[in-house]
């Protein structure tokens, strides 16, 4: 397929995602309430801000709440506080998980990003759903659920323009590649003057030695150690606010960084860590990594609606965010430093086996991006009453095969458990007991996803 041939198909699937958002728009239209629940992290709280805001400018009431996953005990808290006549919205989730969506009592919409896995009801519940694989764009990579969330606030109004810096940040979150649909999000927020791109570290502001101190992106040989990060800066002869370095020597900083990098990390990590820096001009909070960081902690946190208030452009809240955030990353940090010490390798995969242990996403991520890219990670961490499993991979090993969505359904269901989500990152929650056999099914399955490149 030549190049005129690949940018008709961008530009067909793009008119027909479009299309999708305009039927949504339509059917939101028909409702003076809307019930919104959308996921806790980075992606699903800035969806759940765009589609907010984009209700009341519509003047259209709205009751948000924040999940961490979709599960029985959501869907009572639907029932039990949505309306006869309100509409049910939901954001980043629900397109693999049909069998809880029959139970709702009220109409209901998706907007998602996720795999879609069996079909959705067809007792008339639904009544839209829009999502980027539906039309051939891979949601994994080049659509978050913020950006089609704001694929369908634009055809709500276009003065929700504005909006676009949200979901960047959702696609920042969610370490999407800005080509194909984000691309497009990209391109109208820089021509309409609502973010603006500089080069150089893609971290968050402050002092440089406590950004390398405290940031797990990247994660270096030296995050964490304060003594090494003060020899590194004084190598290179570098202090101060990172906003206030000079263009030579933010260079120096990315290149010594690279090096660093180099040594181990997987070639996403590298272009993760240094490159265009997204600063969100219309938003409180402007570096898109600050304010990633603040929502991802506040939605771990149990702070949610601290972070979706941020969103909304709510200044009050803004010094406690950022406190949160600064107390969880010392905390994550320190978390990857003992997992390193944890980590086991089965036949095709590392894995860590916890128990309450806090950010095992971020962990996982971690693992894969900074310190054994060659194979998959699987964080499992036993809590309370429950094993919540957090899987990561890289671009090159889903090049070879791997669906980390379709190896945690699969194992789940197998020890009774559920999972699912993205190709490249993926999550489930097992009974306690089974950890054991999950890994192994898990394993055996990524070996045959892997094995199947090779032949």
């Amino acid at each position: 397929m030549n190049e005129n041939d690949n940018n008709d198909k961008y530009t067909a699937a793009i008119q027909k995602l479009t299309d999708l958002a305009k039927q949504m728009t339509d059917v939101i239209s028909g409702y003076s309430h809307v019930r919104v629940i959308s996921h806790n992290d980075a992606d699903g709280i800035t969806s759940a801000a765009i589609i907010c805001q984009a209700l009341h400018r519509n003047n259209t009431q709205f009751h948000a709440t924040i999940v961490s996953r979709l599960d029985e005990s959501v869907i009572d808290i639907v029932n039990n506080t949505a309306s006869e006549g309100d509409l049910v919205l939901f954001c980043d989730m629900g397109s693999g998980q049909s069998d809880l969506i029959e139970k709702v009592s009220f109409d209901v919409v998706i907007i998602d990003h996720h795999q879609p896995v069996g079909e959705l009801p067809t007792n008339g519940k639904i009544k839209a759903a829009i999502n980027p694989h539906f039309v051939g764009i891979d949601g994994a990579i080049h659509l978050s659920a913020s950006g089609t969330t704001y694929m369908v606030a634009r055809q709500m109004s276009e003065g929700n323009v504005d909006l676009s810096g949200l979901a960047i940040a959702g696609a920042v979150g969610d370490k999407q590649l800005f080509e194909s649909a984000n691309r497009s999000i990209l391109d109208e927020a820089l021509e309409n003057n609502v973010i603006s791109i500089k080069k150089g570290l893609k971290v968050g502001s402050g002092d440089i030695a406590d950004v390398l101190e405290y940031t797990c992106e990247p994660y270096l040989d030296i995050t964490g150690d304060r003594k090494k990060i003060d020899a590194f800066l004084d190598f290179l002869n570098l202090h101060g606010e990172i906003s206030s370095m000079s263009a030579g020597d933010l260079k120096k900083l990315t290149s010594a960084v690279a090096l660093k990098l180099a040594k181990n990390a997987s070639p996403e990590a590298v272009d993760a860590a240094i490159g265009d820096v997204y600063v969100l001009d219309r938003e409180i909070v402007h570096n898109s990594y600050d304010l990633v960081a603040i929502i991802n902690t506040c939605g771990k946190m149990d702070k949610a609606g601290v972070a979706l208030s941020l969103c909304m452009k709510d200044a009050s809240v803004v010094d406690e965010a950022r406190a949160l955030s600064l107390e969880y990353q010392k905390s994550t940090v320190a978390d990857i430093k003992k997992a390193e010490k944890m980590l086991q390798q089965g036949k095709n995969m590392w894995y860590l086996n916890a128990k309450n242990m806090e950010s095992t996403g971020i962990i996982a991520s971690t693992v894969v991006r900074y310190i054994h890219p060659d194979q998959p990670f699987i964080a499992i961490n036993e809590v309370d009453d429950i094993v919540k499993v957090s899987a990561r991979g890289t671009r090159a090993l889903i090049a070879k095969g791997l669906d980390l969505s379709y190896a945690l359904r699969e194992g789940a269901k197998a020890v009774g458990g559920s999972g699912g989500g993205h190709n490249i990152a993926s999550g489930a929650a097992i009974p306690i007991g089974k950890s054991e056999e999950f890994i192994s099914i898990v394993d055996d399955i990524i070996g045959e996803q892997l094995k199947t490149s090779l032949e």
